[in-house]
């Protein structure tokens, strides 16, 4: 009876860990490159499109800025009728009846400021260093987006080891089992130990679950990040450990001058210097020049028939210069300063920002490097260390408790590789962003 009870309750406790061993949930997702990957995010993701709209309306606003420099020209051209009623001498009111009922006119304008203080040339500058800026923001924005593609395009690689690690973690856990079980049946091992064996392989069948919900979430950011309308994930062949060339931090403290968070700070500080300059223009005098060429007649083809218009020629020259505009010259001179001011904190504490980033991420990148290899080397001396507690156990020569403490330390050292391999991996990339480059 009691070996009844035991077989009943084994193989209810059994049977959802076989089933869920047995059932692949497979992600019907198309498997890209990370290349291909980031390219799709730089050419779709809303930040990419949105800077590449900010150069297209920074160098918009630099052909605006020119075309200030040239002359208005403007075309008038209108027709008038006269009719209705009038009051005579008298007071009487009697109809009205011009000889010519209809009168027409045109006439055309040009205007040109000779000169405004240099105001129209400061905004040309300033508007060529918001091109420069947009367009290190847009350098920003590409490694930025390509730097969360491979964040995400990583983490699925990460949960494939682990999924991997997990499927391997079942399988001793269920030869573990099996061997329990069959020492209990011959009377040399307690229901204890076939009982945590059944422990041990649902814990191992929920790291199976995990990683493959890890995976799904990883890959449905990784399609949001590329604006994919379906599914896309990272191509099982880049889960190979590749070589990668040494990094040399020297070179890469060089680049930092031509960071992207740096080109746009000081783009911005040149356009502030520029709207300072700008402020000043306002305590010089402006010069227009304006000609006016009118003409008004009774030919209803304006001149072109039988019939002419009377023209009249305007030439003005106009000299303006505010002596007082209650403070608004002094306020937008004192904001442009400040601005400035900013500016310029701003590119020191990029340059800063830069420097400390580059110390950081090498040292996790050098750290997670060192990691990797000292987590090789245990999950090496775990596994044969699993392998010989294993055989001990069989002989009766250890516990089960001892081949539980071997798993679990094989475990641990494998999600411990894993995750070294993906600060690795990532702290990569970071530089990467930081320095507006790839790495070879």
């Amino acid at each position: 009876m009691p070996t009844t009870l035991f077989r009943s309750a084994l193989a209810l406790l059994l049977a959802p860990a076989i089933l869920s061993a047995q059932t692949t949930d497979t992600l019907a997702a198309r498997a890209i490159p990370l290349r291909d990957a980031v390219a799709l995010a730089q050419q779709n993701g809303l930040a990419a499109v949105q800077a590449r709209g900010q150069v297209r309306t920074a160098e918009s606003s630099v052909k605006a800025a020119r075309a200030a420099l040239l002359p208005s020209l403007n075309f008038t051209m209108g027709q008038v009728n006269q009719s209705g009623d009038r009051f005579d001498s008298q007071g009487r009111l009697v109809p009205y009846l011009a000889p010519q009922p209809w009168s027409y006119s045109t006439g055309i304008s040009s205007s040109v400021n000779l000169f405004d203080g240099g105001r129209r040339l400061s905004e040309i500058r300033r508007s060529r260093n918001e091109v420069g800026s947009a367009e290190a923001n847009e350098v920003s924005q590409r490694f930025d987006l390509a730097l969360q593609v491979k964040t995400q395009y990583y983490s699925i690689l990460a949960a494939r080891e682990s999924e991997a690690a997990a499927r391997a973690q079942l399988e001793q856990a269920e030869e573990q089992l099996k061997a329990s079980i069959a020492r209990t049946r011959a009377g040399v091992a307690t229901l204890s130990d076939s009982l945590r064996s059944v422990v041990s392989v649902g814990n191992a069948q929920l790291a199976l679950i995990t990683a493959r919900n890890n995976l799904r979430v990883a890959s449905a950011a990784l399609t949001r990040l590329v604006g994919s309308t379906t599914p896309v994930t990272a191509l099982p062949s880049d889960t190979l450990d590749l070589a990668l060339a040494p990094i040399d931090s020297a070179s890469l403290a060089a680049l930092l001058v031509e960071a992207p968070a740096v080109r746009e700070s000081e783009a911005q500080l040149q356009s502030a210097n520029a709207a300072v300059r700008s402020a000043r223009t306002p305590y010089l005098p402006t010069i227009d020049l304006t000609f006016q060429r009118s003409g008004n007649g009774f030919d209803k083809y304006y001149g072109i028939g039988s019939k002419s218009l009377a023209y009249t020629n305007n030439i003005s020259l106009r000299l303006a210069y505010p002596l007082w505009n209650n403070y608004q010259r002094e306020d937008a001179l004192n904001r442009a300063k400040v601005q400035e001011d900013i500016a310029e904190a701003t590119v020191r504490d990029a340059q800063l920002g830069a420097q400390q980033n580059l110390v950081q991420q090498l040292a996790a990148l050098r750290t997670a490097q060192q990691r990797i290899a000292l987590q090789q080397q245990s999950v090496a001396a775990a596994v044969e260390d699993l392998r010989v507690q294993r055989q001990r156990y069989s002989l009766g020569a250890s516990t089960l408790l001892d081949v539980l403490t071997s798993q679990t330390t094989l475990d641990a050292a494998r999600s411990a590789l894993i995750q070294a391999r993906q600060d690795f991996r990532v702290a990569r990339a970071q530089l990467e962003a930081l320095v507006g480059r790839e790495l070879q």
